[in-house]
């Protein structure tokens, strides 16, 4: 779950982050009302959204009065947002961030995520801030610098100081960078955050750290260890089918194709998605039903599919177990004799009940096409779209 920029920024504050003073708007006048209140002098009103690139897209706004800010939040909510990460549709600005916008030196970056392969929490630090670290990565490596953190002995007094080091930062300003780290390492393990990072961390005119943007996204499998957490979900900013699969405890991810895929199970999602992709074409989602779906689940799944207007063919890959093949294929026999079906549906089955569900999809009058094995279901799905 990925939390706003002003969200961030509260956990931030708890864990001894410095951020700038601000609060968040829904409307101008609450937007100028917050100026007001704080130090005059150079202000940033900033588009709340979940993607990033905003002020590429013009989400990001340096103003000098609190009628400047009164205007700049005027023309940024309820408008939609285009930045490099929201695709062409945008996102709907309907909340915006009121800080002020202090004098600083550099602008670097600091942030924790997993590295799966090392199987630990890794720290990064860049003087290059400001920029998408994934390209800095991809450039200039030599400006990264890591400290790779044993979940049993937690972050280390030396390796804030490695990284600030890295940073050629000195005297006061190590310290406190060394301290910053180590705060930033708290946060992400008591919040079982997935990624917690700083971009760009600038120095002040004063001379102190301050974090001028702030990400967190929390793991998802995590969730039921902060019920504190669900009253900061946005559902705006979730894929509308993603929303409705959510209350059907189904998972739903949007693709960029033209295929509807319904499997049960991630590691079948994707493999279907792999031969899919050979077969030449690409999936416009894949719905996980899991492995424990009743057939109303499945048929509310296989509408959901079905609402994507993008789809074109639909093939539907079930490994039966827990699932029954049987279950599986009374769900999708139910939904599509009660929703329109206007797309070729490819059908594989296969393990527990696969006779009967496959049975029970030939006995069912529908236009089902049954495929012989995982391979063929993709061949045959990615003809009928070419």
């Amino acid at each position: 779950m990925k939390l706003h920029e002003y969200q961030a920024k509260e956990f931030f504050s708890r864990f001894d982050i410095p951020v700038p003073q601000g609060s968040v708007a829904r409307t101008p006048e609450e937007a100028k009302d917050i100026a007001r209140g704080l130090k005059q002098g150079r202000l940033v009103v900033k588009a709340q959204i979940h993607a990033g690139g905003r002020g590429k897209g013009g989400g990001v706004k340096l103003v000098d009065s609190p009628d400047e800010v009164f205007e700049a939040a005027r023309g940024l909510l309820g408008q939609n947002l285009i930045t490099p990460q929201t695709g062409p549709e945008g996102r709907l600005v309907q909340q915006v961030l009121i800080e002020e916008a202090p004098a600083y030196e550099g602008e670097y970056y600091a942030g924790l995520t997993l590295d799966r392969n090392l199987a630990r929490p890794v720290m990064m630090v860049s003087p290059a801030g400001g920029m998408e670290i994934e390209e800095v990565a991809e450039k200039t490596s030599e400006l990264i610098f890591k400290e790779a953190v044993d979940p049993g002995l937690g972050f280390l007094a030396f390796q804030g100081r490695n990284l600030a080091e890295g940073l050629t930062w000195g005297g006061s300003l190590l310290r406190s960078g060394a301290a910053l780290f180590s705060n930033l390492y708290r946060l992400f393990i008591s919040l079982d955050a997935s990624l917690a990072e700083i971009n760009p961390l600038v120095i002040t005119a004063e001379g102190q750290l301050l974090a001028l943007d702030a990400k967190i996204s929390i793991d998802d499998n995590a969730l039921f260890r902060h019920p504190d957490m669900e009253e900061l979900a946005d559902p705006n900013e979730m894929d509308p089918l993603e929303l409705e699969a959510s209350r059907h405890d189904l998972n739903y991810i949007r693709l960029d194709g033209n295929i509807g895929v319904m499997v049960n199970g991630a590691g079948l999602a994707m493999a279907t998605m792999d031969l899919i992709k050979q077969a030449g074409a690409e999936p416009a989602n894949f719905l996980d039903v899991g492995g424990g779906a009743d057939a109303e689940e499945t048929a509310q799944g296989f509408r959901i599919i079905l609402s994507d207007e993008r789809v074109k063919a639909i093939l539907i890959n079930i490994f039966g177990g827990i699932l029954r093949c049987d279950v599986l294929a009374k769900g999708v026999i139910e939904a599509a004799k009660t929703v329109q079906v206007k797309v070729p549906i490819i059908i594989r089955l296969e393990g527990t009940n696969k006779d009967e569900g496959q049975r029970l999809l030939n006995e069912s009058d529908l236009d089902f096409t049954v495929a012989h094995d995982l391979k063929d279901a993709a061949k045959k799905v990615a003809n009928l779209v070419r």
